[in-house]
């Protein structure tokens, strides 16, 4: 990277179940605004606006930070799927980077609807048809009762188990774990702790997949804001966490060759390598990760893209508590997607406003003690995938 990239602002409202949100321009502009308090400026000091959503019309950015300030700055509207949120920081940074502007804001939001997701657009060709599609051709008997999205994860989820002999309760593990993090935030949707046994013997969606291993649909919103260091510097401000390395990737033709691939494997692991080598930092000085957990098995299957644990290790990774604290990481301490919630544009985000808050020292009941550099997963099918590691001091 070209130019040193700061986080200076970050923030986030409580995640909520759909019908129990403030409408999205609330949402948001309230996450601005705190961002901006956080970082000790003014509105009329951002330059350039990212806002990242995937259900609503165009121009919502635009509608949700008119509630903030109509400065006539560039506001541009971000949809990358559930990677939208860091996909808009990714694109904040390289304002920052090359020089463009000293100062950008990213800021997610969602309104969801209850139940799985679904297409809005039911008249023209849905664009993750292809990998459906070959869903099929890879495992010929895939149950049809499941949504699209249960059926691909779900999908691989099996097939990990099968390539590695891995126990199939490794995912309800991922769970108990997940919701014991969540248990320790105020942001997150729930708080209520789980067993082993209440996750395996919650309603099936697929074989080894049950209810309680798939996020909720969620509302809610975030908000990050970037500078260069001179801004950070003649703002003084003494916080900053710096992005020492960030990549985004999208689909290879090696997505075809498994369900592994098709949910982001092969896309994860070439952002982690991207990230690694642009930091000079390897997943061994890693200290606090937050990754895209949508289903429970996207994190098992996502501790060895990102060079968490060797290929096919993740078994025992989770049963020697190395995903949790006391362990070498602490993945997810947010609660993740499972726990902390999933609104599709703000969830990249909120990752981001968490693993800052951790790295400054401000996590309070669940911060990871001595945390130094910390990696961000963002994943969306169709597909995107961003990773992100961030460093203080």
């Amino acid at each position: 990277m070209s130019r040193k990239t700061k986080v200076i602002g970050v923030n986030m409202v409580p995640f909520t179940k759909p019908g129990s949100h403030e409408p999205y321009e609330v949402m948001a502009s309230k996450a601005v605004k705190g961002a901006l308090e956080d970082a000790g400026i003014h509105y009329s000091d951002i330059q350039q606006a990212y806002a990242s959503y995937v259900y609503g019309d165009s121009t919502c950015g635009q509608r949700a930070l008119y509630m903030v300030g109509m400065t006539g700055i560039p506001i541009i509207n971000v949809n990358n799927n559930c990677s939208s949120g860091s996909t808009a920081l990714f694109l904040a940074r390289q304002a920052v980077e090359s020089g463009m502007v000293d100062c950008a804001l990213a800021v997610g939001f969602e309104e969801m609807k209850p139940g799985a997701l679904a297409s809005v657009w039911t008249d023209r060709t849905p664009p993750l048809g292809w990998t459906q599609n070959r869903l099929k051709e890879l495992w010929a008997d895939v149950p049809d009762s499941a949504s699209n999205a249960i059926k691909i994860f779900g999908s691989a989820g099996k097939e990990y188990l099968e390539k590695y002999g891995a126990n199939p309760d490794i995912f309800a593990k991922v769970s108990v774990k997940t919701r014991s993090h969540a248990i320790q935030n105020p942001y997150s949707l729930f708080h209520k702790p789980l067993s082993v046994e209440e996750v395996l013997n919650a309603p099936a969606l697929m074989p080894h997949l049950t209810r309680l291993m798939a996020c909720p649909p969620t509302c809610g919103a975030a908000a990050v804001i970037v500078c260069s260091e001179a801004f950070a510097i003649k703002h003084g401000i003494t916080n900053a966490v710096e992005i020492v390395g960030q990549a985004l990737t999208t689909d290879t033709d090696v997505t075809h060759e498994s369900i592994l691939n098709l949910v982001g494997a092969d896309m994860t692991r070439r952002a982690a390598e991207q990230v690694y080598e642009m930091a000079g930092i390897g997943p061994d000085e890693v200290n606090v990760v937050e990754l895209h957990d949508c289903f429970t098995p996207n994190e098992v299957i996502t501790y060895e893209g990102l060079g968490l644990c060797e290929e096919g290790g993740a078994e025992k990774f989770i049963h020697d508590g190395n995903n949790t604290y006391g362990g070498t990481y602490v993945v997810n301490p947010s609660g993740g997607l499972m726990s902390k919630g999933h609104p599709l544009g703000a969830t990249g985000l909120a990752q981001c406003t968490e693993l800052v808050w951790q790295l400054r020292g401000q996590a309070d009941k669940r911060q990871v003690e001595g945390a130094r550099v910390a990696l961000q997963h963002n994943l969306g099918l169709g597909g995107a995938c961003v990773v992100t590691m961030y460093r203080i001091g």
